[in-house]
């Protein structure tokens, strides 16, 4: 039996396509598009692409701190790009060689965690090997804390598990961090997905205050929905940032009702098993508007509605 065979939908009696085909194929914000001759020359092996996307962005908020790079103004623009093939345009204007030579840190793409975890997800695609974003909380930022995140999850066939790595982590991050776990294959208890952060937070076995941003001290229960609410669409293929807002995603002053509980226990539920759920939480996001992504979102940050799809045009 192949491993695509392996990991399939259980749900109703109808013939269900394997998860693992699904997630080999590029989504509209994984694929390089005219770029994808860019990655024809990179190797498959996910610690060596690691170790190349390392070389081609540079993290927003640490570029001074880390590296010394004071960033004008108007290049922090980059960490809001969303698809993969836009990334390439403007790695290209920056820097125009190929893009398994390292990049001096002045002429690297601005990004956040989604976005070394994206580039990931769509260099993995390219060859064939099943990738998604996940959006969860990694504890190894602030001890004591669950610092909002991303990482990029891919099958290992010869092992046939799923594995998070972390492309963002290089050897001054894990440094700087006293990092001294895998970043390649990152511990389920040092990196926890969103619906498992809201099922431990819902069980009282974490305190949701914990769970957030530490810029702006943004933390609580509604932080950890609305990372749910990202979490699903990148299990659907719909990989946007980390601060797009839409639908059910609450305020910092959430109240929630019973209903409201109830729903993202089930949405939780769902993306906690992905493999198993996907044609369920695929279904749910073609028809629910709690979760739908429609075709502009709220960028909190910049404060304004985006269209999603002059982005991928």
């Amino acid at each position: 039996m192949s491993d695509s065979q392996t990991v399939t939908q259980r749900n109703t009696g109808r013939r269900r396509r394997p998860v693992l085909d699904i997630y080999a194929e590029q989504s509209a914000m994984s694929t390089p598009g005219r770029h994808a001759k860019l990655f024809e020359p990179l190797p498959a092996d996910p610690l060596e692409l690691a170790r190349i996307i390392q070389g081609l962005l540079i993290y927003e908020h640490v570029a001074l701190d880390f590296y010394g790079v004071k960033l004008p103004a108007e290049r922090k623009a980059e960490s809001h790009i969303r698809p993969l093939a836009r990334m390439l345009e403007r790695l290209l204007a920056l820097d125009a060689r190929a893009l398994g030579q390292p990049q001096p840190p002045e002429r690297r793409l601005v990004g956040i965690c989604r976005q070394y975890s994206l580039i990931m997800v769509g260099m993995l695609r390219h060859h064939g090997i099943p990738a998604r974003v996940r959006f969860g909380f990694g504890t190894y930022f602030n001890p004591g804390y669950f610092e909002d995140h991303t990482v990029c999850e891919y099958w290992r066939a010869a092992e046939k598990r799923w594995v998070m790595a972390d492309p963002q982590f290089d050897a001054v991050w894990k440094s700087k961090l006293h990092i001294e776990h895998d970043v390649n294959d990152v511990p389920r208890g040092r990196f926890l997905t969103s619906p498992n952060a809201w099922q431990m937070c819902r069980a009282g076995r974490a305190d949701p205050g914990k769970f957030g941003i530490h810029f702006g001290d943004l933390r609580g229960l509604w932080f950890v929905a609305g990372s749910v609410i990202r979490d699903a669409a990148a299990l659907c293929k719909v990989e946007l940032l980390p601060w797009d807002v839409w639908g059910a995603q609450p305020q910092p002053d959430w109240s929630p009702a019973a209903d409201e509980l109830t729903f993202f226990d089930r949405l939780a539920e769902l993306c906690s098993t992905p493999d198993e759920s996907l044609d369920e939480l695929q279904a749910l996001l073609a028809k629910d508007a709690r979760v739908r992504v429609p075709a502009k979102v709220f960028n909190a940050l910049m404060k304004r509605e985006e269209s999603i799809a002059s982005d991928t045009a």
